[in-house]
């Protein structure tokens, strides 16, 4: 007989959204195309929705931020299922903890928001592969999806009309802001614009969804990339420069449309919450814990992959964080010679070492000079971080890792150790056990491990967390992966620390660094009361939407 063929995501949520809806017999939704409306339960009913992505907020906030959209005037709420979040391997599925989508509907409910729920299976959302798992890159011939293009509000409308003259007219991504890429400006959407296309579709009865309500944080690798002539990782901070800011604080764009929203339907009685307040602390000093390469036992304690050749992340069933590749010089390079990988072969970002020394950093899309020396026998260390795989795009298979042999000189590199690192787990698990009392270096470079434990006296809150100095890396707060920073590059400067993450009353806390390049002359940290989102070498990026064009600037091409 044969196996039986596991349920797919999509048919795991129906009978999901059947058991939410014991009620469903005496309730009724209809698209009434007569007279261009929807009705609810027999009534005329137009929503006005916000996104929120529950997989970007932390389950202790949900409520909160849902509450606080309900008070906004919306009625609904609409979100993304990724895929990838709920099946980390064929066949195995995860609903617990932040990723219960039962209780993030329970908690719509009873925030009295009605839900519009998008599966997927493909989502783009600036996630991680567009919600695809990264295990379908293990057939490397895979063919993934195609897209159509899409046009301004007007334009999308009037062909609407043209192929279906009656029934209600809907905008499910009305932009309130957009997102930030490494290296680019900030992302602005001015109040009047965002008010004024809303109250124009509002008032030809439209029913909207503002994407985003509340954006959240991409947490861990989650975040996804695009590639405009060049590949653009997608930063930490998913602010989106929506009404309700990255902290989960009302913004004066919030207000100005609550006050649109109060033109056409009744607003929720009582106040907005205040912000929540925020903390400062520091500085802090981190002390050095370590070289990655000295963690390599506990970073992959089932050993290396052999191979002939290197293989990519998904070869060896890596879906994020970093892959050490390792290979021994057969010859004495006594010379610079240029290191380099043909084709575009490094995806994402190499961190290259030498007998352990740092040497420099090759990047895909990039022209790096890298030149290496090294006696026979030298060991030849690559560390290669996946930033993010492509989440927009027609039939975009982002594989990571090296995907082409490196070339030193004339000469193609053979003969390759894959170490598939576990660093969350020793991050979390190992390293508070202080199971390792080695030499350090005295000056650090590379990827390098430090740390400090601090209190918080009284209660702890909100903050934001500053690296000065710092170049780039990851970030944990007592075994959570806040996500990456790159200070050098910016825009975004800070990374957000929601206060349930924070041990309070005197207790200590445990911040943990993976520097990639180069730590500052003073390995210190701040907390800071406010975020610092737009430091960047440029003006702050400030696009227009008007209500009936869309911006024809690059940016509005992704979602």
């Amino acid at each position: 007989m044969a196996p039986e063929k596991p349920l797919c995501l999509p048919a795991l949520l129906l009978p999901l959204l059947t058991l939410l809806l014991p009620q469903a017999d005496t309730r009724s939704f209809v698209v009434d195309r007569e007279n261009d409306r929807f009705l609810l339960d027999g009534v005329p009913f137009r929503y006005v929705s916000g996104s929120l992505h529950y997989f970007r907020v932390p389950r202790v906030l949900w409520a909160d931020r849902l509450f606080k959209m309900r008070m906004s005037g919306l009625n609904t709420v609409q979100f993304y299922v990724p895929w990838n979040y709920h099946e980390p391997e064929p066949g195995v599925y995860n609903f617990n903890g932040s990723r219960d989508l039962f209780a993030f509907l329970n908690e719509a409910s009873v925030a009295n928001l009605l839900v519009i729920l998008r599966p997927g299976p493909y989502i783009c959302a600036e996630w991680d592969m567009g919600g695809l798992p990264a295990w379908l890159l293990q057939k490397p011939d895979i063919h993934l999806r195609t897209s159509d293009p899409a046009d301004n509000m007007t334009k999308i409308f009037a062909l609407l009309r043209k192929y279906e003259p009656h029934g209600p007219l809907v905008n499910s991504e009305y932009y309130t802001g957009w997102l930030d890429y490494w290296g680019q400006n900030h992302s602005m959407r001015s109040i009047l614009a965002v008010t004024t296309g809303l109250e124009n579709m509002l008032r030809l009865g439209a029913s909207v969804n503002m994407y985003m309500f509340h954006g959240g944080t991409n947490f861990g690798y989650w975040n996804g990339a695009d590639e405009k002539g060049r590949f653009l990782p997608i930063t930490t901070s998913y602010d989106y420069d929506a009404p309700i800011s990255e902290a989960g604080d009302p913004t004066p764009k919030l207000f100005a449309l609550r006050n649109v929203i109060s033109k056409f339907q009744e607003i929720p009685l009582g106040p907005l919450p205040p912000p929540s307040p925020k903390m400062m602390l520091g500085p802090l000093t981190l002390h050095l814990d370590g070289d990655l390469l000295a963690f390599l036992d506990f970073l992959c304690p089932q050993g290396p992959i052999r191979s002939i050749l290197p293989l990519p992340f998904e070869a060896v069933k890596q879906d994020r964080g970093f892959v050490l590749y390792r290979t021994y010089l057969t010859y004495t390079i006594s010379e610079p010679t240029q290191f380099w990988v043909p084709n575009n072969g490094v995806h994402d970002r190499a961190y290259v070492m030498v007998d352990g020394v740092f040497q420099g950093v090759l990047e895909r899309n990039m022209k790096h000079q890298l030149f290496l020396m090294g006696t026979v026998g030298a060991k030849l260390d690559i560390l290669l971080e996946n930033m993010g795989r492509l989440s927009f795009g027609s039939n975009s298979s982002d594989f990571k890792g090296l995907l082409e042999p490196p070339i030193l000189g004339q000469r193609v590199l053979t003969q390759w150790l894959m170490f598939p690192l576990k660093v969350d787990k020793l991050v979390k698990w190992w390293f508070p056990l202080q199971l390792m009392k080695r030499s350090h270096p005295q000056v650090p470079s590379g990827p390098t491990f430090y740390s400090t434990t601090f209190p918080i006296l009284g209660e702890g809150r909100d903050t934001f967390l500053f690296l000065p100095g710092w170049t780039k890396g990851q970030v944990w707060i007592n075994g959570f992966n806040l996500g990456r920073y790159w200070t050098k590059r910016g825009p975004q400067e800070t990374l957000y620390v929601p206060r349930p993450l924070l041990f309070s009353r005197g207790a200590l806390n445990k911040i943990t660094l993976l520097e990639l390049e180069n730590v500052p002359p003073q390995p210190q940290i701040q907390f800071l009361d406010r975020p610092i989102l737009n430091s960047t070498l440029h003006k702050t990026y400030i696009y227009s939407l008007s209500p009936d064009t869309q911006s024809a600037s690059e940016p509005m091409e992704l979602s």
